[in-house]
């Protein structure tokens, strides 16, 4: 019997839960409040993730609760009483990590699914056979092994369901288990609070005696002088401090600013027996949500049919969304110097998101939008909601003398608002911070819509 196959995104509030699924989702996954290695981004409570639950089973959809902590001893018996609270809304299984608290809850809990988070680090076909033996459902593969390794863990573990990461960021050490930000800030990240110490502002030195700084190389890896000697670190908000690092023939990859993107992958990811295709993303914008979802929910709808999908347009709608570049990983195989490089990371225009689209005037032909970044009359813009992507032009914005989602007593964005021409200012553009216009639209497209345009140059971002 043929696996369905599952795109899985992630949601650290109701709303981006509610663009996950209107962009896509099969699933969301959602972080359990203070067991979850989302400590620092996650906006759930106890009220709002039971809300959340009933959201998704009300679309059919599924949803996970994430609970994958390393837990000191202090921490397992409020655990334990979280998580008998969290059984009685009704997941669809839990994302855990550590071992004890999987034995705890499998005793306790037989009936509950158990998926084993990334965070558990499974690199071979030995340890999902002992995960097996102990009920688990489902493993989410560490970010550092091959394709070729997921096809030998199907093969030796069948009734095992896999599940990988397709896109977003590849954290340094086995999938996220890492010391930097302990290290550099004093922010455990297997308790839930990393800094992302390893995308701070870094410039390398070498040489600990003269400490002079080397010139930045920037280019295709052949353009690069073979750099030898020890090597340090100095971060911009701690300049001074400087702190070495470790370079092998394959660079300092593991330190890693550049983020996954598998779109490339996805059919020899689903020949290898994935069939969860996990996204990953920490602080994006629902633009950056919505993007990441039409090319994903594009290519899995494709593979459910047995079709092919075109890899090179899907990359234009996921390149041209604000990104530190992308990499494969290590999907093809461990990195190496040319894979710090996607060949494509050139070829696209960036998308500069605009703003959300709130409220539609029929009688008018006007849309309310939640300025993010500045566009203007004669702007050429996309609308983009579940539906896809329409062009349009700005020919009218109008501002209003009551900005309803800012100013307005006990109203907020997502109250209908009508347009009123008595108290409306025709102006040349809109800006960002809280301001709202309308501006002209043929079509209600308000569905999670939003807008934006190719970045030009004088944008800031």
């Amino acid at each position: 019997m043929t696996k369905k196959l599952e795109l899985l995104m992630p949601a650290w509030d109701m709303e981006k839960l509610k663009f996950a699924y209107a962009y896509g989702a099969d699933a969301t996954y959602v972080g359990v409040p203070m067991f979850s290695l989302r400590a620092r981004t996650n906006a759930f409570n106890m009220k709002t993730i039971k809300e959340a639950v009933d959201y998704a089973h009300n679309l059919g959809k599924k949803i996970y609760f994430t609970a994958n902590i390393y837990a000191h001893n202090v921490k397992i018996k409020p655990f334990m009483a979280q998580f008998r609270k969290m059984v009685e809304m009704g997941p669809d299984a839990f994302i855990m990590s550590d071992p004890g608290l999987i034995d705890l809850v499998r005793t306790e809990f037989p009936d509950v699914e158990v998926h084993l988070s990334v965070q558990a680090n499974n690199t071979n076909w030995a340890q999902a056979k002992f995960w097996s033996k102990l009920g688990i459902k489902r493993i989410i593969l560490s970010r550092e092994i091959s394709i070729k390794e997921m096809k030998e863990i199907q093969d030796a573990v069948p009734d095992m369901e896999l599940e990988a990461f397709v896109h977003g960021a590849i954290c340094m050490a086995y999938s996220g288990r890492c010391l930097i930000s302990n290290y550099l800030s004093n922010r455990d990240a297997n308790q839930g609070t990393c800094s992302h110490s390893c995308r701070w502002e870094f410039k390398v030195f070498k040489d600990e005696k003269s400490e002079s700084e080397l010139e930045a190389v920037t280019g295709r890896p052949d353009e690069y002088e073979e750099l030898t000697g020890n090597f340090y670190l100095d971060e911009k908000e701690r300049s001074g401090e400087l702190m070495p690092i470790d370079e092998d023939q394959y660079g300092t990859y593991l330190m890693n600013s550049r983020d996954l993107c598998a779109i490339d992958y996805m059919e020899d990811l689903k020949d290898a027996g994935i069939i969860s295709f996990k996204v990953e993303w920490r602080n994006k914008t629902v633009n950056y949500l919505a993007s990441v979802g039409l090319a994903y929910r594009e290519a899995v709808d494709a593979m459910e049919r047995g079709e092919s999908f075109d890899s090179v347009k899907l990359s234009e709608e996921l390149f041209g969304i604000s990104n530190r570049g992308y990499i494969p990983g290590f999907l093809a195989g461990n990195l190496n110097d040319n894979a710090q490089f996607y060949e494509r990371n050139g070829g696209f225009q960036t998308k500069v998101y605009l703003g959300m689209l709130r409220d539609y005037d029929e009688e008018n032909k006007l849309c309310r939008v939640e300025v993010k970044n500045k566009f203007e009359v004669g702007d050429e813009i996309e609308i983009v909601n579940p539906d896809g992507v329409k062009k349009a032009k700005v020919e009218k914005i109008y501002r209003t003398k009551i900005n309803h989602g800012v100013e307005k007593a006990g109203t907020t964005f997502t109250d209908e608002v009508k347009f009123e021409k008595d108290i409306a200012e025709d102006v040349q553009s809109a800006h960002g911070g809280g301001y709202e216009v309308w501006i002209n639209m043929e079509k209600d497209y308000t569905n999670f819509g939003i807008i934006r345009r190719i970045a030009k140059e004088d944008d800031q971002n």
